[in-house]
């Protein structure tokens, strides 16, 4: 019989009906004549209880085999049971199962089990990885991860998008950080040999990429794991019209931080004939969509984040749900800053026109100055990617970034440059090789139109909708510099 999730079956009716359940033990007691055994199997926070009574069993119940597989039964382990669903005496759940027959599937010695039930860091449980999704916290940020992933999709499906794929090994640099991954089959040895050849010849250390034969590689050229799949999403964005990429992005950026990781998924769709405007507007829909979605399917695991992990966490995020989104330059945002320090407030960072808002700033924006989300927009094109449209004022591009209280950054978006001679001279601004990116240009030059987009990080959305202070505790294995681990 295939078994029943626990989570269908705490909302079932207890009509004594057989059922079977498969997961994995949380607690045993076992007095004098009762047991109660809490079994756990993922679908759902709470745990359903199995109950035998020695003195009245269930007239089908198996004793012997019952009694004989108790004594198997420590913290960890996996069982299957079948028994009778019945309405629950005690206070804490709305029903039970009698135990009619029980199997251990897998032992678990109690002095080897890495999961204790005393409390246990995060620290710890990260060299766990592979078992901390059977915690009560990890169970519960997984749950939410799959939620939003469907939520993401649902929001863009609903709005007539087409879901795309972006390669995730690409020759061209999105962000222009340099900060990649690179991809390739030749002998790391033979390289080094030949920088060592080289060093000797008198060969300046910058110059040494110049010895590698990329036209020998798997690809023939130089190759790296992507940063983002804007591009190429815009690509389609101009065929398609409404398009989405959701999907892993990498960035060898080594920064150990609560808010950093190589390896991370990206959302990031692309509207064809969309201002910037029109990407504000969806870029508001689109987060108070998904904290509704949170807030709707996810209850019992956000109950769980509001009482342990971060208090008041629900009333926040019902509160960024309903509020209407400040939307105000950058300009006028650096002043605001400017004038609350003059004031007396504390940054480590000097807020000036010109400077990359710090995520200090962000939060003073959203939880000092307006306590509500800000999107900031018409940042100075020097601090700003390529590929974004120019203001007339030759000194701003028509960008966006969406600000959250507790967190700073959680959308950045832009309006897309579409002219072919404005993108270029961008690009020759930055001294970018222009060979990789010529197929982009090309959109310039066949059909153009203006068009607009924005990313959000996945990993970033959990943590805000957890309360989670680290970012390597919302992806099932993190990796960050040194960490590669499972």
């Amino acid at each position: 019989m295939v078994p029943t999730l626990i989570k269908d079956l705490l909302s079932s009716k207890p009509e004594s009906q057989k059922v079977t359940v498969c997961g994995w033990i949380r607690s045993v007691r076992d007095s004098k004549n009762l047991v109660f055994i809490q079994v756990n199997d993922g679908s759902c926070f709470a745990n359903i209880q199995l109950t035998f009574d020695r003195n009245s069993p269930s007239p089908n119940a198996n004793v012997n085999n019952i009694e004989e597989e108790l004594k198997k039964l420590n913290t960890g382990a996996s069982v299957r049971a079948e028994g009778l669903l019945i309405s629950s005496p005690a206070s804490g759940q709305a029903v039970e199962v009698t135990l009619e027959s029980l199997k251990t599937l897998g032992t678990c010695n109690p002095e080897e089990y890495p999961l204790q039930k005393n409390k246990m860091s995060m620290e710890y449980l990260r060299t766990n990885a592979h078992l901390r999704a059977r915690t009560n916290t990890f169970g519960a940020v997984y749950r939410v991860r799959n939620q939003m992933a469907f939520a993401v999709h649902s929001f863009f499906q609903e709005r007539g998008f087409q879901y795309i794929n972006a390669p995730e090994i690409t020759c061209s640099d999105c962000e222009g950080a340099g900060e990649m991954f690179q991809v390739t089959t030749l002998s790391m040895e033979k390289i080094a040999e030949l920088g060592v050849k080289a060093g000797a010849g008198g060969m300046k250390i910058e110059d040494a990429h110049k010895i590698v034969d990329y036209s020998k590689d798997f690809f023939g050229k130089k190759a790296s794991l992507t940063v983002s799949g804007q591009l190429e999403a815009e690509t389609m964005a101009t065929a398609l019209s409404r398009v989405y990429t959701f999907g892993p992005t990498f960035r060898a950026e080594n920064s150990n931080t609560p808010r950093h990781l190589a390896e991370f998924w990206m959302i990031e769709p692309e509207m064809a004939f969309f201002d910037l405007d029109d990407d504000m507007d969806i870029q508001e829909d689109f987060v108070k969509y998904l904290l509704n979605w949170a807030l709707t399917k996810c209850r019992s695991d956000l109950e769980f984040f509001d009482k342990r992990i971060q208090p008041g966490l629900i009333e926040s995020l019902e509160k960024v749900a309903k509020a209407k989104f400040v939307r105000i330059s950058y300009t006028d945002a650096i002043a605001k800053l400017e004038e609350a320090e003059k004031n007396g407030a504390k940054f480590e960072f000097k807020p000036y026109w010109g400077c990359d808002i710090a995520t200090e700033h962000e939060r003073y924006l959203t939880e000092k100055i307006f306590g509500c989300p800000v999107m900031v927009f018409n940042y100075p094109k020097e601090i700003k990617s390529f590929y974004m449209k120019q203001n007339d004022d030759g000194k701003t591009v028509k960008a966006v970034d969406v600000l959250v209280p507790g967190i700073g950054e959680l959308i950045g978006g832009s309006e897309r440059e579409e002219n072919y001679e404005k993108l270029l001279k961008a690009c020759e601004e930055r001294k970018m090789d222009m060979s990789n990116y010529q197929w982009y240009l090309d959109l310039r030059r066949f059909g153009t139109v203006p068009h607009s987009g924005f990313g959000l990080g996945f990993e970033r959305l959990i943590r805000y909708i957890t309360g989670m202070e680290n970012i390597r505790d919302v992806i099932p294995y993190p990796r960050a510099p040194k960490l590669a681990d499972f």
